[in-house]
């Protein structure tokens, strides 16, 4: 019996981590030397600065094993009473600087090599693939690739060079998606403050619940949860700044014409929305639930990078909650949303 999973009539479903992470060699010798590789990892060192750059490679050397080998992914699932994981492209993968034709590439070597790792752990391990954020046109083909090789939906980050997710050259792919019932899982990969977050590793700390908040935010402003209501969107990191802002949200909306871009107030669509358990605390556990319904939070750990967690099922329970809301966080609500 895998870890975590309970005798037969007591649990009704497995333990879910929904983020997670591979590493996927395929990729990076893709785009490998590169100029437009070269640009963005300037980018990159000038947003993080040289202390976080130096901190972060060694930390992913170090994990690298756990990032790309499938017995030591179920060696740490089993550790975590962890069943199931939802795997997603590290966030490095997503290149964005990418022309169409490299763009393309990245996106399907992703989709096949998360499709060919999670195939070495059938019913443990489910993956999403990738779709070219700077490229709308692209999308709704590699979304519908990356589906017809079994993967669940699709990881983004929250903006590419030049476009929101309120651009309205993404409605193809919003409406793609909640038709074929795609999950489309938003995970931030660096920060535009750039060089004001480039001590302290702020660019994480802060830069990504920023990036969460804004990316969430263009989507309920603009009005794309409205026009696409059947969307599946998990928001990493448990959605950021933007769910213990929500009365400056509405206040904002009811005040400011140029704000009522969404037909109900923006705290009404957190419950339209689903969101990751990794946000540390128990009372920030709580809090998220309690204004998302506990229906809408789905276990999550960001395996296994040094800002995620090793122990998310026990910081599940250190929140409190009752039984029935306990076992759907910990699994039910991932089971129906992914239809495992």
């Amino acid at each position: 019996m895998p870890a975590g999973t309970a005798p037969p009539g007591d649990t009704p479903a497995p333990t879910v981590d929904v983020h997670a992470h591979v590493i996927l060699p395929g990729v990076e010798q893709a785009v490998a030397d590169h100029p437009g590789l070269r640009e963005h990892r300037a980018l990159d060192a000038r947003r993080n600065g040289p202390e976080s750059l130096s901190v972060s490679g060694r930390m992913i050397g170090e994990r690298v094993a756990r990032l790309t080998r499938v017995p030591d992914r179920l060696a740490d699932m089993d550790a975590a009473g962890v069943d199931v994981q939802i795997v997603s492209p590290s966030p490095s993968h997503y290149h964005y600087w990418a022309d169409e034709e490299l763009a393309e590439r990245v996106c399907l070597l992703a989709a096949q090599g998360t499709a060919e790792h999670c195939t070495q752990a059938p019913g443990r391990l489910y993956g999403l693939g990738l779709v070219p954020l700077q490229h709308p046109p692209l999308m709704v083909r590699l979304l519908e690739h990356a589906l017809g090789l079994g993967l669940k939906g699709v990881e983004i980050s929250s903006h590419a060079p030049g476009r929101e997710l309120s651009d309205p050259g993404y409605d193809p792919f919003w409406a793609r998606a909640a038709e074929l019932g795609a999950v489309v899982f938003v995970h931030p990969f660096g920060c535009t403050l750039d060089e004001r977050l480039d001590r302290f590793y702020l660019s994480n700390i802060v830069g990504q619940p920023v990036e969460n908040a804004v990316a969430l935010s263009h989507l309920i402003f603009s009005g794309v949860l409205d026009r696409h209501p059947g969307l599946r969107i998990v928001a990493a990191h448990g959605g950021g700044y933007l769910p213990t802002s929500l009365g400056r949200a509405d206040h904002g909306w009811r005040v400011r014409p140029e704000a009522r871009g969404c037909a109900s107030p923006p705290s009404t669509y957190l419950r339209r929305l689903w969101f990751d358990s990794l946000v540390y605390e128990p009372a920030a556990l709580r809090a998220l639930a309690g204004v998302a319904g506990t229906s809408r939070v789905l276990l999550g750990s960001d395996h296994p990078f040094d800002m995620g967690v090793e122990d998310p099922l026990d910081r599940l329970r250190a929140a409190g909650f009752d039984r029935d809301a306990f076992d759907a966080i910990r699994g039910g609500n991932a089971v129906a949303l992914f239809d495992l």
